[in-house]
């Protein structure tokens, strides 16, 4: 019977992994700040699924304790789910340092920090796998996700960089970028339809992917297709569909713009 570690578990996108893993028979281990909620959801896995669970406290912004959660597993995991991370406000606010500082470390900094323990144990122990759940949008930087979306561009490339020095020691890494996805920390966004996911449609292309051996999902499908034109645009015409556009009223020296 094989084991996942779940890092940011009470996502709704971790959630709807931990019952598609579930539901193949893996054991889980739910690792988040909320351990009240996740010890239910652990029952719950538990009772209708027949693995084994429990749920245990991480913080991807502790990173002095990340050795000891990681030495302390009493069940070592076969893989490892790394789910959490923190889009910052609706308003352009993320450059506002603490705001900045919080985004680049959640979504990157704390990542590196367990996946790292993480690589290197399943290397030594030559087998394992990482499912990283990154984003489209740290493909190309844009002014409306800026920091968010290069902290994501971070973690992709620490990603691609674990798959490319781990691979031929029977560790397998799995990038996930999603598009957009129906969750908690979109809640305040409003989404087009068509082009959004429920967190159970992304959590069975994250497992096909996985069972598949793939190295990179997009999801949903359509987002392929979507980020492949967006990153192939030329710059200055992609800061004029991207890019902010100026305030309204006079131009410089009190003229009005031409």
């Amino acid at each position: 019977m094989s084991r996942l570690l779940i890092l940011g578990a009470s996502s709704d996108i971790a959630l709807a992994c931990a019952r598609r893993f579930a539901q193949a028979g893996f054991d889980l281990t739910l690792a988040g700040r909320s351990l009240a909620d996740l010890r239910r959801e652990a029952d719950d896995l538990r009772l209708r699924h027949g693995v084994a669970t429990c749920a245990l406290p991480f913080d991807a912004l502790d990173f002095s304790g990340h050795e000891a959660f990681w030495n302390g597993l009493s069940d070592p995991p076969d893989g490892v789910l790394c789910a959490f991370g923190y889009l910052g406000p609706a308003a352009p606010d993320d450059l506002h340092w603490p705001e900045t500082r919080r985004i680049a470390e959640v979504n990157y900094l704390g990542a590196m920090s367990i996946l790292n323990l993480a690589a290197r144990d399943f290397a030594n122990r030559g087998a394992g796998f990482i499912i990283g759940i990154s984003s489209g949008g740290g493909d190309r930087g844009r002014s409306q996700n800026l920091v968010y979306g290069s902290a994501k561009a971070g973690f992709s490339a620490y990603l691609s960089g674990l798959r490319s020095r781990f691979h031929c020691r029977g560790v397998r890494v799995l990038t996930v970028k999603p598009g957009l996805v129906r969750t908690q920390m979109t809640a305040h966004l409003q989404l087009p339809p068509l082009l959004t996911a429920s967190p159970d449609r992304v959590a069975e292309g994250v497992f096909r992917a996985w069972r598949q051996h793939r190295n990179v999902l997009y999801t949903p499908w359509p987002w392929v297709w979507i980020w492949r034109v967006i990153r192939h645009l030329p710059e200055p015409l992609f800061v004029r569909i991207f890019g902010d556009r100026p305030p309204p009223g006079p131009g410089p020296a009190g003229k009005p713009p031409a």
